[in-house]
């Protein structure tokens, strides 16, 4: 029986053809999604896509196909991502039919101290210049990845992405406005005009862009290692360049740095199990908020009522300010995820909802007793592997600070700790800041059935559960899940210390939401702002057992594609 027969709580997508009676109801753009036999990738940009299907059909896995796109995706969306950046990632092994997480990312520099800031004056850390600077986890990601599951070589996997580095691929539309906007602040730190700028100005939509210099540093790294990079030319390289523009990274951070293995984080949500990594990254904030939500008949709700919209806010308004109170590194603090996550603890904070009244002011629990711009992709093999990967700068490039000759930013990570004493995400020395960016994964029956995620900082756990309810609440299809309007609430507590509007804060509502919900929700005491805002990007790839079948999705809102063969 075909996807499109099955009924629609099975919760598998649904094609188009069969679909076109609930379509037609929809005032929101669509496409269809992406359906193959043997491999299927989707990613921001398109000629990411294209290497990773090509690294497939090479006889690469998933994992060498997400690594291939990455650095693609370093070349060709350096607004977004980069190798000065961080990554963490999910991997579905048909081998040991078991899930596995890697957090990749970087801690603060040894040689700062928390006291420095307080010198300086300063009460949260500067999103820019040479502060906010933490070891880049992206490199060392790539090759744990690999010595655990890839199977082509390291030249293999980044040839396309040095290629394109030395010949230049012309700039998509999205990437870049993205380029554009962040030019001029940027331009004075130093590296990036001679990086980034060339002739001065950012590349036009269409404008050929060459980094020579980034094609060199992956070109060296693909022959010699992560060595390269942590305890090599690279690493000298920013240890002789961070103090000449005031910052602390120094060669021993670059030197001592490990990524980590851990374990995912599932709740059960209409059948399935949706998986996220812990701390110190904010995907368990998805997971809190399904467990509450499942609580409620959304389904009956419908899509896009004040109902829903009332519902997916105050659940987010509770799971943020826990947020705030207990992710962070767990090097250094042990947060409750048991708790946060248990069935107990959701009916608990369920209580706090009214049904018709928008909460002005909550607090943490107690269970024990914005903007980031970022890159997700997702790639499946013929093997029925799986990876779902983000990687990002932080804020658009990262810092500004661009070591010369190198071809990459700096990443501005640092500016999410916390420059209060005693918090969970309290700065200090060789610390991993919290952390916006997070993948996911769906299981059903201890299989795999959709790789997904939505980049875009606080917007991320907003996005995935909005999927999440399309999919498995209003019988949405792959694509139509990540085109429907989205919503987004802002003016939470935060882990850096920023306490929550005490007006309850505000939900922006993208076009296709329609105005009599808006005053509805306004009359239950939400702030309402429409228009244009950032409401993140989507892939996503989705397994039909029945069928053998991969359908790939990719964000309407982004310039990429999902491809498969």
């Amino acid at each position: 029986m075909s996807p499109d027969q099955r009924p629609p709580d099975v919760g598998l997508p649904v094609a188009a053809n069969a679909a076109s009676h609930r379509l037609a109801e929809r005032s929101f753009p669509r496409r269809s999604p992406a359906v193959a036999k043997h491999g299927m990738a989707a990613t921001s940009q398109p000629q990411a896509t294209l290497v990773a299907l090509e690294t497939l059909k090479a006889g690469g896995n998933a994992v060498d196909a997400a690594i291939a796109a990455n650095a693609m995706l370093c070349l060709t969306e350096p607004s977004s991502c980069g190798i000065g950046g961080d990554l963490f990632a999910i991997v579905w092994d048909a081998k040991t039919q078991q899930l596995y997480g890697l957090n990749a990312s970087g801690r603060s520099p040894k040689s700062l101290a928390l006291e420095e800031f307080s010198r300086q004056g300063l009460k949260y850390i500067p999103n820019l210049g040479p502060l906010a600077v933490t070891v880049p986890g992206c490199i060392d990601g790539w090759f744990e990845l690999h010595a655990r599951f890839g199977t082509l070589g390291f030249e293999q996997i980044l040839e396309p992405a040095i290629h394109y580095g030395q010949q230049g691929f012309p700039v998509t539309e999205v990437i870049a406005s993205a380029w554009a906007g962040g030019a001029e602040e940027l331009s004075k730190y130093a590296g990036f005009r001679e990086t980034f700028l060339p002739n001065g100005t950012p590349p036009r939509h269409g404008e050929l862009f060459r980094n020579p210099a980034l094609a060199s540093t992956l070109q060296q790294i693909a022959k010699g290692g992560a060595d390269v990079f942590y305890r090599g030319p690279v690493a000298r390289k920013i240890d002789e360049f961070m103090p000449q523009v005031g910052g602390f990274l120094q060669y021993e951070d670059l030197a001592s740095h490990r990524s980590e293995w851990v374990k995912p984080c599932g709740v059960e949500y209409r059948g399935s199990t949706v998986w996220e990594l812990p701390p110190n990254g904010q995907g368990i904030a998805v997971l809190q908020m399904l467990q509450m939500l499942k609580r409620f008949d959304l389904r009956s709700a419908g899509f896009g009522s004040a109902d829903h919209i009332h519902l997916l806010v105050e659940a987010k308004k509770l799971a943020f300010e826990d947020r705030a109170r207990f992710y962070a590194d767990p090097d250094f603090y042990d947060a409750p995820i048991d708790e946060l996550l248990s069935d107990e603890y959701a009916d608990q904070r369920c209580g706090l909802i009214q049904p018709s009244v928008a909460g002005k002011s909550v607090d943490a629990g107690n269970p024990a007793l914005g903007r980031g711009d970022t890159v997700y992709l997702t790639t499946a093999d013929k093997d029925r592997n799986f990876v779902s990967l983000i990687q990002s700068n932080y804020w658009g490039f990262g810092s500004g600070l661009c070591p010369p000759g190198l071809g990459f930013c700096l990443q501005n990570r640092g500016e999410l700790f916390d420059l209060s004493p005693h918090q969970a995400n309290t700065y200090a020395p060789g610390k991993r800041p919290f952390h916006t960016i997070i993948p996911a994964f769906v299981t059903r029956g201890g299989q795999p059935l959709l790789s997904f995620g939505l980049m875009g900082g606080d917007m991320q756990p907003q996005g995935h559960v909005q999927i999440l309810l399309n999919l498995f609440e209003f019988q949405m299809g792959l694509q139509e899940a990540g085109d429907a309007p989205r919503v987004r609430h802002a003016g939470s507590s935060t882990p850096t210390g920023k306490i929550a509007d005490s007006a309850g804060g505000e939900v922006l509502l993208e076009p296709g939401i329609s105005p009599e919900v808006a005053r509805e929700l306004q009359g239950r005491g939400h702030s309402i702002t429409s228009g244009y805002d950032s409401f993140g990007g989507y892939q996503a790839i989705w397994y039909d057992r029945a069928n053998d079948v991969y359908y790939g999705a990719t964000e309407s809102r982004k310039d990429g594609v999902a491809l498969g063969y």
